[in-house]
């Protein structure tokens, strides 16, 4: 059966940069517990957060879809990242209000990139469908540091095709980052396994009825084989089980990822464009 067409409007994407707003803000509360200056500040629509040095959490996300902010507002986030002496991150929809880019565009904000942003719809007899020798399961208490082992070494070594990461995050602040968002509600993870030897690891986040699939990762000797489409699978099946009607994935423009959930049946939705202002 074809997959159900999205349309790509301004009440879809706010509906998905609320839940990704949400993510992060629950990331950085738990971030909280180890580093006494992180903060989570409202910005109109968005929320600016900072969960630590170098975090992949230290971002301004969420905003242009709706509710608007005014100069006052900015300047404060911009001195409570300069008194971190931290760069000030913006992921923008380009479904957003275009004043948005705009006005930081005018205060030295330079736009770096684009992250894609895909969805599918679920329906609720969907069944996992995983690769031979490839098994998917729940990540177990004591497995949890050689899953985050299997991910951290995944991302380490990034598949090259599309456009390549502005971003390198050190070992720790990768580690903690994703410590930090499994703490958010109605996160799990998942392991695969190929011949009973674990080969990728990713993570499944379930939040008003959107599933997003977070951070997921095959290590090197274990490519080609069907483990991410393995893992996307098992997810989405779960994600559908759980009574979610939609499925979102943030992915680099061309990327292997990309080009994996696109056969699963995803649909690019928007762009997020990236704009950074150095301190």
């Amino acid at each position: 059966m074809p997959e159900l067409t999205l349309f790509a409007g301004t009440e879809l994407a706010a509906r998905i940069e609320r839940v990704e707003r949400s993510l992060m803000e629950q990331g950085a509360r738990a971030a909280a517990e180890r580093e006494p200056r992180v903060f989570v500040r409202p910005l109109g629509s968005g929320a600016a957060v900072w969960a630590g040095a170098n975090s992949p959490l230290d971002k301004v996300v969420g905003v242009g879809m709706g509710e608007e902010f005014d100069d006052a507002a900015l300047a404060a986030v911009e001195e409570a990242f300069a008194e971190r002496a931290a760069p000030i991150q913006f992921e923008v929809s380009t479904l957003a209000d275009p004043g948005v880019a705009e006005r930081l565009t005018r205060r030295g904000y330079a736009l770096i990139g684009f992250e894609n942003v895909l969805g599918l719809r679920l329906e609720p007899d969907r069944k996992a469908n995983t690769a031979v020798r490839v098994e998917v399961s729940p990540v177990e208490p004591d497995e949890l540091d050689a899953w985050l082992d299997i991910v951290i070494d995944g991302f380490a070594t990034p598949d090259t095709q599309g456009v390549a990461s502005h971003e390198e995050f050190p070992r720790e602040a990768l580690a903690d980052s994703i410590r930090d968002i499994a703490a958010a509600t109605g996160f799990t993870r998942s392991l695969a396994r190929v011949d009973g030897v674990p080969a990728g690891g990713a993570s499944l986040r379930l939040a008003d009825g959107i599933a997003q699939l977070c951070g997921a990762a095959t290590l090197p000797a274990f490519r080609r084989r069907g483990v991410q489409a393995s893992l996307l699978s098992a997810r989405l099946a779960a994600a559908a089980s759980a009574g979610c009607d939609l499925a979102v994935v943030t992915t680099l423009p061309g990327s292997k990822s990309q080009q994996n959930v696109q056969r699963l049946g995803f649909q690019l939705l928007y762009a997020r464009a990236i704009l950074v202002r150095q301190v």
